[in-house]
């Protein structure tokens, strides 16, 4: 089943359970992606749907932090709680040796000689992590090791 097909009727299956938390957290997932659909002019695929998933799941996070800097935790809390039904549909995300290895990987296959070549590793990278683990530990990855190189 489509990831799209999931969401609208987790939607269904929330609103007949009346769960106010999970309705308002994918009718916003739901409304995020047909803004995209209608930027791209196409339909998403499931990579889209990832794709927008953690965008939102990012702008929890940096919710989380700007409350919890103002001293709110009852927002802070209401914004975890969102985060953790959206990282139901993302897909399992990869370990901290897993990333590893696969960075590893690319710079050997790049041939990477130093921190100068971090655009060519990110660049063959990303594609092959993306929505499998955070962009920001893959950096702070990729810099460690080119700067033992």
């Amino acid at each position: 089943m489509p990831l799209q097909e999931k969401l609208n009727t987790d939607l269904k299956a929330a609103m007949r359970a009346r769960d106010e938390l999970r309705m308002l957290v994918l009718r916003s997932l739901l409304s995020s992606m047909n803004y995209a659909e209608i930027a791209r002019q196409k339909k998403l695929d499931d990579g889209g749907v990832i794709e927008v998933i953690g965008r939102e799941i990012k702008q929890r996070k940096e919710s989380i932090e700007a409350y919890e800097k103002g001293n709110r935790a009852d927002l802070a809390a209401k914004e975890k709680a969102e985060m953790a039904i959206l990282q139901e549909y993302m897909p399992a995300q990869m370990g901290r040796e897993e990333i590893l290895s696969i960075v590893k990987a690319v710079i050997a296959e790049v041939g990477a000689k130093g921190p100068g070549d971090k655009g060519k590793v990110m660049q063959k990278l990303m594609p092959q992590v993306k929505g499998k683990a955070d962009g920001g530990e893959v950096n702070g990855i990729v810099t460690d090791l080119l700067g033992k190189l």
